[in-house]
């Protein structure tokens, strides 16, 4: 694990990014006239459970189109959200406890406006964990882009993660969060199968792929290539500037593996490129590694614009190809990836040389 003085060090980072990020995206949602609640309300922290119930069926959906979600969509899908709660499973700190997950997708137009798209699906799935000390809301963008792309995408708030989280944050509580990621699949593909659900019918449980960004994209990489608390449902994975992590001990990448995509931006003092270039010469292929040139940690996956849309792109052509079963998905991802002076996407054969050793990972 990270020492606690670089956790509080990102801490702080993260912190002064996120206030500067939050007053600029308000500034936006308020010129364009649309109702800052709805898109990025409070955090929802992770709450005592009265019970250890079975997972909450969604009953509630919000729908935007994805010119309301966000500026520039790069897919042809409406939007939708809904939303369900799971419960930590046994063997965690906390076991029992609420952990909220808020799910977008792919939706059609009809008279009353966007509803569950059914004629494109079942959809792919992908679940997407967050970064330390950032909310599930700072990624709307991001995860907008791949749900109006044909992709359910379900975003857990991890215990001790979110900085709402009334508990207070605890970065030691990632090693209980690969039990948390596979639980919110589950809870996830139940809820799909139940008649009523807005989600019936939508996800593809044969297509599943997980995306994380930096402590998120430890959780990610653990769940899908690491002997400690793989599940054989994952069939995809894209790491964020994330990590391997040796407090989740067991092996990565033994067989059988799956395909993955390790994002890093080469100015990264978080979690530097040599965190990532362990993770991706490590992975047998098939693997890709965008490298964002000059690319620090936070702003390319929740910072509106050019670098981001490559981003969204990228990992969108990734999951196309390895989910969707797109032909086209892997010259589509070559050709997001590759911007002269902002990106450069490697295929097969060893990661960019990046100085020093990734900490926490495993020697």
């Amino acid at each position: 694990m990270r020492s606690l003085s670089h956790r509080r060090r990102r801490a702080r980072r993260q912190r002064a990014a996120r206030v500067a990020l939050g007053s600029a995206a308000v500034l936006a949602l308020v010129v364009a006239g649309l109702a800052v609640t709805h898109l990025v309300g409070a955090s929802a922290g992770r709450h005592p459970a009265t019970t250890p119930d079975p997972p909450t069926v969604p009953t509630t959906t919000s729908t935007t189109s994805p010119a309301q979600a966000q500026p520039t969509p790069i897919g042809a899908f409406s939007v939708g959200t809904t939303s369900l709660t799971t419960t930590a499973p046994a063997g965690t700190t906390g076991p029992g406890e609420a952990i909220p997950v808020e799910i977008w997708f792919p939706a059609a137009d009809s008279r009353s406006g966007p509803v569950p798209d059914h004629v494109g699906g079942p959809h792919p799935l992908l679940v997407f964990s967050q970064g330390y000390d950032l909310s599930v809301q700072a990624y709307t963008s991001l995860i907008g882009d791949w749900a109006s792309a044909g992709f359910v995408v379900a975003a857990p708030t991890y215990p001790h993660t979110d900085p709402a989280d009334p508990g207070g944050l605890d970065e030691e509580d990632i090693v209980n969060h690969p039990a948390d990621l596979r639980a919110v699949i589950t809870d996830v593909v139940d809820a799909a199968s139940k008649p009523g659900s807005p989600l019936a019918g939508m996800v593809d449980t044969a297509r599943i792929g997980l995306v994380g960004h930096s402590d998120g994209g430890d959780v990610s990489l653990a769940v899908a290539a690491n002997t400690c608390c793989r599940d054989q449902r994952v069939k995809a994975v894209a790491v964020l500037s994330g990590a391997e992590l040796a407090s989740f001990g067991g092996t990565y990448f033994a067989p059988p593996t799956v395909p993955i995509l390790v994002v890093q931006g080469s100015a990264d003092i978080v979690n530097v490129p040599a965190c990532s270039t362990q993770i991706y010469d490590a992975a047998p292929s098939p693997k890709y590694y965008l490298d964002l040139l000059g690319a620090a940690h936070e702003p390319p996956y929740v910072s509106p614009g050019p670098v981001l849309q490559i981003v969204a792109q990228t990992t969108t052509a990734f999951f196309d190809a390895t989910l969707a079963g797109q032909a086209s998905g892997i010259a589509a991802m070559s050709a997001a990836g590759t911007v002269a002076g902002t990106a450069q996407l490697t295929v097969g054969g060893t990661a960019p040389p990046a100085t020093g050793t990734c900490p926490g990972a495993p020697a």
